[in-house]
This record gives C-alpha cells, sequence and structure tokens, in this order.
C-alpha cells in the first residue's frame, strides 16, 4: 500500500501534464448527470474510439453503464464555472439544470462547448481506484473559443495566438 505522501507526490507529478478540460455526460433510465474530467483521450482512428476515466465512486458512471452511451463535451475558458458545477457534489439530477445543452445520440450535449463527441460505450476495464469506459465515437463537433485547461491543481485560460 502506498503512503500518503506517495499519493500527494503522484499527483503533483502528473498534476504537472496540462490537459484540457471536458465533462462527461450520460442520460438514461436512472437519470441524466455529468462530471467533469480531464482523464481521457482520442484511443483510435479505425474504429474512432475515445476513451475516459471515471472514478468508480462517480455519480455518473452507473448512468453510462445502464445507457451504454456518453457524451464528451470539451469546455471552453469561459466554461470554468460549469467545471466546478459538474465537480460538485450536486445531486447528479441537478447538475444540467439551467445549462444550454440539447439531448442529441441519446446524451446531453453542452451548449456552446469547445468540441463535443457522443460515443457508444463499447468495453468497461478495471483499473485501479477508476474504471476505463472505452466508446465508439458516432457523432461529433466542433464550436468556437480559446480551451479551458488544468494544470498544477487549478483552471487555467490560455489565450492561442
Amino acid at each position: 500500500m502506498n503512503s500518503g505522501r506517495e499519493h500527494e507526490l503522484f499527483r503533483e507529478v502528473f498534476g504537472r501534464f496540462a490537459t484540457g478540460v471536458a465533462v462527461i455526460t450520460g442520460s438514461g433510465p436512472s437519470g441524466a448527470g455529468g462530471m467533469t474530467a480531464n482523464a481521457l483521450c482520442s484511443l483510435s482512428l479505425d474504429p474512432l474510439l475515445a476513451l475516459v476515466c471515471f472514478e468508480n465512486e462517480a455519480r455518473t458512471l452507473p448512468i453510462v453503464r445502464d445507457s451504454g452511451r456518453f457524451g464528451v463535451n470539451v469546455l471552453t475558458a469561459g466554461q470554468h464555472q460549469l467545471a466546478g458545477v459538474f465537480a460538485s457534489k450536486l445531486p447528479e439530477d441537478e447538475k444540467l439544470d439551467g445549462v444550454p445543452h440539447r439531448i442529441e445520440h441519446g446524451v446531453p450535449l453542452i451548449e456552446a462547448s469547445l468540441a463535443w463527441a457522443a460515443c457508444e460505450l463499447r468495453e468497461l476495464i478495471a483499473g485501479g481506484d477508476h474504471t476505463i469506459a472505452i466508446g465508439e465515437v458516432i457523432a461529433m463537433g466542433l464550436g468556437e473559443g480559446e480551451p479551458l485547461l488544468w494544470y498544477s491543481g487549478r483552471y487555467h485560460a490560455v489565450p492561442l495566438d
């Protein structure tokens, strides 16, 4: 078992890797919701696959598991407050309240996102205290704006030239 100091150092080491910020959304028989994530990436071009990591206790995970789909909403710098809402402990069914979104391909897609993808769940893989979800991209699109970044435990807006 790792010590608390090792956990802290691990977070600091990987916190130095700047990432984009996304909200992963789902909607199904148990309701709709979402979570803020930065552990996601493209996985394959043929077929088009995306990978997202869910904490095992994430309340969005059962929604995705039950519905068999998830949405990836890449946030703009101006959407940092949304990142906070979806990272919060608000009841899952309240997170989308007041957030402009549409349901497309069975998943909530947040309006004015930098980019979005709707994915059909292909596989869930155990990964320690997280579950790795692999989804096949069934639709996607682009928005406008500057990216929201996560670096060293904080959100950052970085203007692009």
